[in-house]
């Protein structure tokens, strides 16, 4: 099943442009116009040409506060940053703390230990879609999405998993998308992390860390994402009532999506 393409990027982790991701019924995601990834950091525009090359217009930085202070992006040249801050109702949760507690094994025990970390990590998703902060964050990034003047688009969180994987999931189901291809693309990411965090799991499991809690903590299961959807459904009974009384998208932005991403072949 078609999922985002890998972008090789030198200094951007986890980057992937969803075009080509199948819709159904003949149709598939515009390519270079939408893209995803980890924190931009450690981007160098100078140095990294494939990251130059994709044009981006805005960036949408789905981090909180404290993520945004320590590791603060840099701009592809001539991108505008655009802030929706998806936990800033809720912090401290474990997404937004994925290299703290893998430097701090202890930590890590004693707030995921013991088959915890699933329940919390499964815990932030329904936090993602029914939290108000969390909805104004999403239709934030969605409406951008949405303004032919903003694209290309790159959103982002810190991995790229959890916050900008249910970024995707929405976006990819206002195109179209079934749900088995939007898990299909929501998995896809465990690769590009885990490589990514190779380093900190190391160091964390030389440290005394339960490779279950490490694994826990860089990589996104098919339950997350059930959840999310689960919340979705119960709460507002699908993606309509989601998408319009949930998170309250114009229907002038929703056509504006599908007309700008939404290609034949």
């Amino acid at each position: 099943m078609q999922t985002a393409r890998t972008v090789p990027a030198a200094t951007v982790v986890n980057l992937r442009d969803l075009g080509g991701i199948a819709l159904g019924r003949g149709h598939r995601v515009r390519q270079g116009v939408l893209f995803r990834s980890g924190q931009l950091s450690e981007l160098d525009p100078d140095r990294d040409r494939a990251v130059a090359a994709l044009g981006i217009r805005t960036v949408v930085d789905l981090r909180t506060a404290d993520e945004r202070q320590w590791a603060p992006d840099r701009l592809p040249d001539r991108a505008r940053l655009f802030v929706a801050d998806v936990l800033g109702d809720h912090p401290g949760v474990a997404p937004a703390r994925l290299k703290a507690l893998l430097a701090d094994p202890d930590e890590a025990e004693r707030m995921l230990g013991g088959g915890r970390a699933e329940e919390l990590f499964a815990e932030t998703y329904r936090k993602m879609v029914l939290s108000p902060g969390a909805a104004a964050a999403y239709r934030a990034f969605l409406e951008t999405a949405a303004d032919p003047g903003s694209r290309p688009v790159l959103f982002h969180c810190t991995a790229g998993k959890d916050r900008t994987g249910w970024a995707a999931a929405v976006l990819l189901m206002i195109l179209g998308a079934s749900r088995e291809t939007v898990r299909s693309d929501f998995l896809a990411v465990n690769p590009a992390v885990r490589a990514a965090f190779a380093p900190y799991v190391q160091k964390f499991l030389d440290g005394g860390g339960d490779p279950a809690v490490a694994a826990a903590i860089v990589e996104v299961r098919p339950r997350y994402l059930e959840v999310a959807l689960d919340a979705m459904d119960e709460r507002w009974g699908g993606l309509d009532g989601y998408v319009r009384t949930g998170l309250r998208i114009p229907e002038v932005a929703l056509d504006r999506l599908r007309e700008g991403l939404v290609i034949s072949g």
